[in-house]
């Protein structure tokens, strides 16, 4: 019983541990949302589920040392609802994140982003006329796009030098206009109409603007890269999740196992005799 009481603690300990990456995916989604991503009503689950596991393992770690009954039986309710949440979490990122990816271009190096690719919640979300407003000037104000010039030998890059640049997605979507539209390119955020002034059909090709503070930030391939930064942002997190919520699973079933020896030392029976052999009587008294 020691033994298993002391594995129990030495696996919470290990579990307090584990509690640091997922608040630490938290954090980093909160300082991504400052900076692309620019979204801060996904976040807090993490860190609050980041936060629990921390405390539900130190009252593990506490019922096992000291054959609490009282903390382990509270460490197993509490740690039984952090177990669904952190499940239901997963499949919650999963699920609002599944549709909608960048495609291809030819001579291109990154991707266009189109917002009629996504769907669902979380799409709906971003591109709401509450939200969006906050989320563009968010991304204006991180100056992601002005940070795109680069030079070389201090000559500005040509544009087969750009075409060949891996963009994120909100360079891709907010920082130039659709490729579809046919611009012509002057350097990273300038775009000029070709001088036969034909169009796309896209509404975004009618959206661009070469003035700093408007680019293409009220573009719908603007709201498309904001989608894709996210799923990216938190296919990464998820996985870490996935990895914790099994490893919680296992410390949870060797958890029960202790409350049990826990509740046998209680009840004054002995580890490894059965309550029918205690009762038994040992001999007979004529």
């Amino acid at each position: 019983m020691r033994a298993s009481n002391h594995l129990i603690g030495a696996l919470n300990f290990l579990t307090f541990l584990l509690s640091i990456p997922i608040l630490g995916g938290g954090i980093w989604l909160s300082s991504r949302a400052t900076t692309t991503d620019c979204l801060r009503f996904l976040q807090w689950p993490l860190i609050v589920i980041g936060i629990s596991i921390m405390v539900v393992s130190l009252a593990g770690f506490a019922g096992a040392c000291y054959r609490n009954t009282f903390l382990m039986r509270l460490y197993l309710l509490v740690m039984f609802l952090v177990i669904a949440v952190l499940i239901g979490f997963i499949i919650f990122a999963y699920v609002v994140t599944d549709k909608g990816s960048g495609r291809a271009l030819v001579n291109r190096a990154y991707l266009d982003y189109y917002l009629q690719d996504y769907s669902g919640w979380l799409e709906e979300r971003v591109a709401s006329n509450t939200y969006w407003p906050k989320i563009s000037a968010c991304v204006r104000d991180s100056k992601v796009c002005s940070r795109m010039g680069r030079s070389i030998n201090s000559v500005p890059e040509t544009a087969e030098m750009f075409y060949l640049r891996t963009l994120s997605p909100i360079q891709s979507g907010c920082c130039k206009p659709p490729t579809e539209c046919g611009y012509i390119y002057q350097n990273e955020t300038v775009w000029n109409m070709g001088s036969s002034g034909a169009m796309g059909a896209n509404p975004d090709c009618t959206r661009w603007s070469n003035d700093q503070e408007m680019l293409c930030y009220a573009c719908d391939s603007c709201k498309a890269g904001v989608l894709a930064s996210l799923k990216k942002s938190w296919r990464k997190v998820s996985v870490i999740n996935v990895v914790v919520m099994i490893i919680l699973v296992v410390v949870y079933i060797i958890a029960y196992a202790a409350f049990r020896n826990n509740r046998k030392m209680d009840n004054d029976e002995s580890y490894g005799e059965a309550r029918m052999t205690k009762a038994r009587p040992t001999g007979i008294h004529i």
